[in-house]
């Protein structure tokens, strides 16, 4: 699961943070005996609740790609922080080359381009600097696990979304459309070479055996000396080798079609059908039978 990320600004309590996923359940039987899918948003709420908690003002909702393993929020969360702040609606920002998948999924599944041109407020350029209240913050391309990946450096501390994992995980696959293996050794070293000290916030942290509890975030030296695939010492030679290995074992993410389609409308429900119902497409793989 994604965590949650805030950071905010002592004198302005103004916040920025990289969203977390909405949850899609399993088909649940109705009264009308129909078979529905629930969508639930206990890890958006959580953060909501934390934002009243401390009197926050978010000001910016950072996207790091278009997820293909969960749903964003960040649709949801904008307009809940619109209600809440009094009409102070925050940013939703993503790299610039989202509308590369927006196009390449957009036909793929049908989504209409008045779904998903134009729906995000912000579209970063690579090194491009913006402001959270006093803080200076930058965007860092990070291709590798997708095209558009990105991350965000605030002060000493990397949001890098699904790039570096933790050093007993290792990094994200590679096997997406327009993943490369490569592409996310260079990303991961980049940030590697930033000083002893910086924190790796990680999208994703699954503990494997031997691991109870989740862990926020490491620093850069930690990833140097431990991480299990980026360690210094491994070329890129091994590194392909090795993240090509893992990712021919691993299966379609469960919910791909759904957030695919969802993500690349920044979260924005498909639009009704005339019988009033709300949409995602599933492909059928049929192989060779036809009929």
């Amino acid at each position: 699961m994604a965590p949650l990320f805030c950071h905010a600004t002592r004198q302005t309590r103004l916040v920025g943070h990289v969203v977390p996923e909405l949850r899609c359940g399993s088909p649940t039987g109705t009264t009308a005996g129909r078979r529905d899918v629930l969508w639930t948003t206990t890890s958006a709420d959580e953060l909501l609740s934390l934002v009243k908690q401390k009197g926050y003002k978010v000001g910016r909702i950072l996207e790091t790609q278009a997820h293909a393993d969960h749903l964003t929020a960040a649709s949801y969360l904008q307009n809940r922080f619109e209600e809440n702040q009094g009409g102070l609606k925050p940013s939703i920002g993503i790299g610039r080359r989202i509308g590369q998948v927006q196009n390449f999924f957009g036909q793929r599944y049908g989504v209409a381009e008045n779904e998903r041109n134009g729906i995000f407020d912000k579209l970063f350029d690579e090194h491009e600097t913006f402001s959270i209240g006093s803080l200076q913050a930058s965007a860092v391309h990070l291709p590798g696990h997708t095209t558009n990946h990105l991350g965000y450096k605030i002060g000493d501390n990397v949001f890098c979304g699904d790039s570096l994992f933790h050093v007993d995980i290792g990094t994200a696959r590679c096997d997406f459309p327009g993943g490369s293996a490569s592409d996310l050794y260079r990303s991961g070293r980049r940030l590697l070479s930033l000083p002893d000290h910086v924190k790796i916030w990680t999208g994703h942290d699954c503990p494997p055996e031997g691991r109870q509890k989740p862990v926020p975030w490491m620093i850069v030296r930690e990833h140097r000396t431990q991480n299990r695939l980026l360690k210094d010492g491994v070329s890129e030679q091994d590194f392909v080798a090795q993240r090509r290995e893992r990712d021919a074992t691993l299966g379609e993410p469960k919910l791909l079609h759904q957030s695919l389609q969802t993500n690349i409308r920044a979260g924005r429900l498909p639009k009704p059908t005339e019988s009033g119902h709300l949409m995602l497409r599933l492909p059928l793989k049929l192989g060779n039978l036809r009929w």
